[in-house]
């Protein structure tokens, strides 16, 4: 009898040797072909000869720690399923996983063997499993938890704040903010696709009470990967943002977050020079050096049922991009190296 999981090779990332050599038996007792690496580095190394169909890994390790290593795998364009198994109680790090793209994380101790079964087979196959849907339930299901203190979630946005300068897919990206600092206003988000794409965002807070910060981290834990998974299913490079804010309404509505969402959300190919941006509800100024566009501001999401917006797309080798709304003004600058 074939076993489940015959012939796909797993890489396995974890500097707990006891831990590691249960993962290791337990997967090859499955038909796994297993690779094991002790940190982000040697996992890398192990990359560079095989790409495997699965990675697992921990967050916390020396040299590399996990959230270094899937960022450097993302960046150099791996689209690889990824599990994070982790002993983290951190909020934030668990966010930051789930913006790079990873499909679930996992927290340790494991002592449910067949929801790690589960989720294993769900990564490696996708079209047996309705993935998403079951991500976005299990999110819901500890909705309840931020909910009833919002006030606790408004620190957990600050830490997510990008850096006001970065390098990412051969661009250089800085943006000032003019928000209250006490409070949050204007939430941005900047993450890389791959090594030439990158996404951003930039989402008022203000217009919806405490329902304004839960619609902030619902995004940080799901825009990255609704992103990729319009990009994988089309053949063109370039994305229908439009199509993806109606996605993100929805989701809203699942929430049962009910208020008024100004976003603005933006795509940029460093290797095309195109940039792309949609706005609903917030307006924007786009400066490309030859010229000035006003862009439509559209209508908030969490207005309507169904959200009906106008992208434009723009090359451009630099930009700069004024965006304002109730929650305070932004500018957001990048050229591509």
């Amino acid at each position: 009898m074939t076993q489940p999981l015959s012939g796909k090779k797993i890489l396995i990332v974890e500097d707990e040797p006891v831990f590691r050599s249960l993962l290791d038996s337990w997967l090859a007792s499955l038909g796994a072909i297993t690779i094991t690496a002790v940190d982000g580095i040697d996992g890398l190394e192990k990359l560079t000869s095989q790409v495997p169909d699965l990675l697992i890994c921990d967050l916390a390790m020396p040299r590399m720690n996990g959230l270094k290593l899937v960022e450097q795998i993302r960046n150099d364009g791996h689209q690889l399923p990824i599990l994070v198994i982790s002993a983290t109680e951190n909020m934030s790090d668990i966010a930051k996983a789930l913006r790079l793209g990873v499909q679930d994380v996992i927290l340790k101790p494991v002592k449910d063997l067949n929801r790690l079964r589960e989720t294993v087979f769900s990564c490696l196959y996708p079209a047996m499993f309705n993935s998403r849907v079951e991500e976005e339930e299990r999110l819901f299901q500890d909705w309840d938890a931020l909910a009833s203190n919002p006030q606790a979630a408004a620190p957990l946005l600050q830490e997510l704040q990008p850096p006001v300068q970065q390098v990412i897919s051969h661009c250089r990206v800085n943006y000032r903010q003019l928000v209250s600092a006490n409070e949050p206003g204007m939430v941005l988000d900047i993450a890389p696709l791959s090594e030439h794409d990158l996404a951003f965002y930039c989402l008022d807070v203000t217009r919806a009470g405490n329902n304004g910060v839960l619609a902030a981290l619902l995004l940080r834990a799901l825009f990255n990967g609704l992103l990729q998974e319009q990009l994988s299913r089309q053949k063109q490079r370039l994305p229908e943002l439009g199509h993806l804010l109606k996605q993100v309404n929805q989701l809203l509505r699942q929430a049962n977050l009910t208020g008024q969402f100004p976003l603005l959300v933006g795509y940029y190919h460093s290797g095309l020079k195109n940039l792309i941006l949609v706005s609903a509800g917030l307006n924007a100024t786009l400066n490309t050096g030859e010229q000035q566009i006003q862009l439509s501001n559209g209508v908030p999401l969490g207005t309507l049922g169904n959200t009906y917006l106008n992208q434009i797309s723009q090359p451009c080798e630099a930009w700069q991009c004024q965006i304002w709304g109730a929650g305070g003004r932004l500018r957001l600058m990048l050229s591509a190296e």
